[in-house]
């Protein structure tokens, strides 16, 4: 498979995202409280002490150690830790109700986007937010469009928007993301007061 995702801004880190669905899984699960690509580059630093990335061998991972492999700097998070067990935690249960088929969380049984975006929701760390940001991401860079599934993503998979990591194909994109953020805080902020 040739790179599609320029989510990490790194060659092999995306190269990673790219062929690895639970990479990307994982990527996304790491995209919270710390900056977008740093977490899309959690996988590959994992994969890189892991000697490579397995979701088998992250699953049948000794907690302890685990934890201790993705808090050494460079940490795959600021709370390398807790996303430690995160991740971890992704691991099994994707193996426990997938048998570890990442990609049958939106194959199998041809669902349509309601049920993927459900599916996605059942997972740890993920909340219904995240979950429509990844069906978005899946729609808009990966070609996965089951029937519905921008009504499920709702806003995330409107085109030519600049909101999430869905929408990020490049270093231009990236900043226009960041800038949106940005400026969605400081309305909720000023809409708070």
């Amino acid at each position: 498979m040739t790179v599609k995702l320029c989510l990490a801004q790194e060659p092999e880190a995306d190269r990673l995202l790219s062929e690895d669905p639970f990479a990307l899984l994982t990527g996304m699960l790491l995209d919270q409280q710390y900056p977008l690509e740093h977490a899309f580059r959690g996988p590959k630093k994992i994969a890189d002490r892991m000697d490579g990335f397995d979701i088998h061998k992250i699953a049948a991972a000794d907690p302890a150690a685990f934890e201790e492999l993705c808090s050494t700097p460079p940490a795959i998070h600021r709370y390398g830790r807790s996303m430690a067990r995160r991740t971890l935690e992704l691991a099994r249960y994707v193996l426990d109700h997938y048998h570890g088929d990442t990609a049958a969380i939106w194959t199998e049984g041809d669902p349509d986007g309601k049920e993927v975006l459900r599916r996605l929701e059942e997972l740890p760390g993920y909340g219904n937010q995240k979950a429509r940001i990844f069906l978005a991401l899946l729609g808009k860079q990966l070609d996965v469009r089951p029937p519905g599934w921008e009504q499920a993503a709702g806003a995330y998979a409107e085109h030519n928007s600049r909101r999430s990591a869905a929408d990020i194909v490049d270093q231009e994109s990236l900043l226009e993301v960041r800038a949106f953020k940005k400026a969605a805080k400081a309305a909720a902020k000023a809409a708070g007061k």
